[in-house]
């Protein structure tokens, strides 16, 4: 082994070290912050054949890159080609290296396989082999190219704006750069004395005088080796941890951990898990709409992670799932926006005494309604529901007519954990005590609580998936009118919710309906949510009149929504007619 072993190895081997010993004590210590829940579920799917799906994303997603290839190709192969690259020319590396070398050899054999491996013709095929890692090395080098470039002109990458990192993160990422270059010298060098490079190694080496090589080899190996233990020593310590946190989040998503109300082991991860790609940053209305900037979700994760974080950028969000919908590791970005706004100085007691004394009424084979909040100062949506349900002969009791108590996500999604979940206790109780066997609301951001937040043995449905039930079964009758519609998906039920189909069903059956530029995940923020509680009205009405805008561009004769909040937004905002599709449906009812 004494044959494959120079003191330029030192550096790299450090490195190594360094990172397998911080990344393990970093892990170790995650795991030991995972709640009850959370290990338990890590134990019971660990060796379930979740695995096998956990390797075939980690695949497709940590190496090739695919959900950033979706957005962008040129971007997608940058990220790929040293992903993927990097983790071929070890691969392929280390078997080159069985084939040439018999019996015992130190791991770092494959890593500086041209340095200790002289002869070309070690084993049979070490010719392709020398031109498969050189062609390995040329596709990394082209990716760090293209990372050279983008930090330029980052427009060529479909990104109008790139993010702003730390002096550490851009220290390691010129060591992570300097390696490919580095070791494409390195090769050259030994090339020019031994001929056993391939394509390129060999072709550079050839144009470099054998003396300067003979003199220049060491050194640069030895930079070589030098800037990958910089790199290795840094990593765990900037967004670069994401190389593997990413692949260990991947396994814990597909056990069935998640992100809860509270900070945990599984958010450590998710905050280490961020490569910081900016990605997030365009489609963001406060930067997009407000030129806002440091405020994104890229920058708040950064500041958590190196445990600085800062109140008014916590706050200031719209919530709005957008970042969520561009995020290609798919970060649960609002719920560690809500940990880090939990909030107790609200005084439950004096405020939330009255909900004791409600009472459910017996609905037995009835359906709840529950109007939501928003939906009390829209009334013409309320009237419209009440009005389908006499229509289909639906016997319903309506939860919030009076004494309204709140669903509760308002409060959750500021912060108050504490008082929103006192709400959710009253509401699951008076629920579960009218034996209704479904709920319906018109409100996005109640459904998506009582779906996500509360745990109801009933079924939840919000009021575009009710009607489409209705119309598809052929419970409810409809007329088509001659109306030329566009159709706004409401932030917290499509994105937050994945509801898409529902409402353009109903509307393909009662209107004809325009694609618009900006819908399903890529809809834009009405901007009057309640996630915000930074920005001015003027602000909030900028992004409105942004989506506005989009939406208008097709000359529709009705713009449709399915939230009360984006209504009563749109209907200060322009002369067409605005309305929420359960009143369209009520219009076009067959009497």
């Amino acid at each position: 082994m004494s044959n494959y072993f120079s003191p330029f190895v030192l550096p790299f081997l450090i490195g190594v070290i360094a990172l397998i010993t911080i990344c393990i004590i970093k892990y170790i210590r995650w795991y030991k912050q995972f709640n009850r829940v959370q290990k338990t579920l890590l134990l019971k799917n660990i060796l379930s054949w979740k695995f096998l799906s956990a390797i075939w994303e980690t695949v497709w997603e940590a190496l090739f890159h695919r959900k950033v290839f979706k957005r962008n190709f040129l971007l997608g192969y940058m990220h790929s080609s040293i992903a993927l690259g990097w983790f071929l020319l070890i691969l392929v590396g280390a078997v080159e290296t069985e084939l040439a070398v018999n019996g015992p050899k130190p791991f770092w054999t494959g890593i500086f396989y041209r340095y200790f491996i002289h002869d070309p013709q070690a084993f049979k095929h070490a010719a392709f082999f020398a031109h498969l890692m050189d062609f390995i090395l040329l596709y990394v080098l082209s990716g760090v190219i293209l990372a050279y470039i983008k930090s330029i002109y980052s427009r060529l990458f479909g990104m109008k704006k790139t993010s702003k990192h730390v002096v550490f993160d851009r220290f390691t990422k010129f060591s992570l750069w300097l390696i490919f270059p580095l070791r494409l010298l390195s090769e050259s060098f030994t090339a020019t004395l031994y001929n056993n490079g391939g394509f390129l190694t060999q072709g550079l080496g050839d144009m470099i005088n054998y003396t300067v090589a003979d003199v220049l080899e060491i050194p640069a190996w030895t930079l070589y080796s030098f800037a990958l233990g910089t790199f290795f020593v840094a990593m765990p310590f900037s967004r670069y941890m994401h190389i593997f946190t990413e692949v260990i989040l991947i396994f814990l998503r597909k056990w069935g951990l998640s992100e809860n109300e509270q900070v945990s082991g599984f958010t450590m991860y998710e905050l280490s898990a961020c490569s910081r790609c900016g990605i997030c940053i365009d489609n963001c209305p406060l930067y997009k709409d407000l030129q806002l900037q440091g405020v994104q979700s890229i920058y708040f994760l950064r500041d958590l992670r190196y445990k600085r974080p800062k109140e008014e950028i916590a706050d200031n969000c719209l919530m709005c799932n957008r970042c969520m919908a561009e995020c290609p590791v798919g970060l649960d970005l609002m719920t560690i926006r809500r940990q880090m706004r939990n909030k107790k100085e609200l005084d439950t007691d004096s405020n939330y005494k009255y909900i004791d004394n409600l009472q459910a009424f017996n609905s037995i084979g009835r359906v709840v309604y529950f109007a939501g909040c928003m939906s009390h100062l829209t009334p013409g949506i309320v009237d419209a529901m009440l009005n389908i349900f006499d229509k289909v002969n639906q016997k319903y009791w309506f939860m919030d007519k009076d004494k309204t108590i709140c669903c509760g996500r308002p409060l959750w999604q500021q912060g108050f954990s504490i008082q929103a979940s006192e709400l959710r206790r009253k509401n699951t109780q008076l629920i579960k005590q009218s034996g209704a066997n479904m709920l319906v609301t018109s409100c996005p951001i109640c459904y998506q609580s009582f779906k996500k937040e509360y745990n109801l043995p009933i079924q939840v449905m919000h009021h575009t998936e009710y009607i489409h039930g209705l119309i598809k079964s052929g419970q409810l009758k409809v007329r088509k009118d001659d109306l030329k519609v566009v159709y706004h998906d409401p932030c917290e039920l499509g994105r937050g919710c994945g509801i898409y189909q529902a409402p353009r069903q109903i509307l393909k059956s009662i209107t004809t309906l325009l694609k618009t530029k900006n819908e399903k995940d890529k809809s834009l923020c009405c901007g009057y949510n309640l996630g915000n509680t930074v920005i001015s009205l003027e602000q909030q009405t900028k992004i409105r009149n942004a989506a506005m805008d989009s939406l208008l561009s097709k000359h529709p004769d009705l713009i449709v929504t399915a939230c009360p909040m984006c209504k009563k937004a749109f209907k200060r905002a322009t002369d067409c007619n605005v309305k929420d599709i359960a009143e369209l449906v009520k219009e076009n009812m067959i009497l």
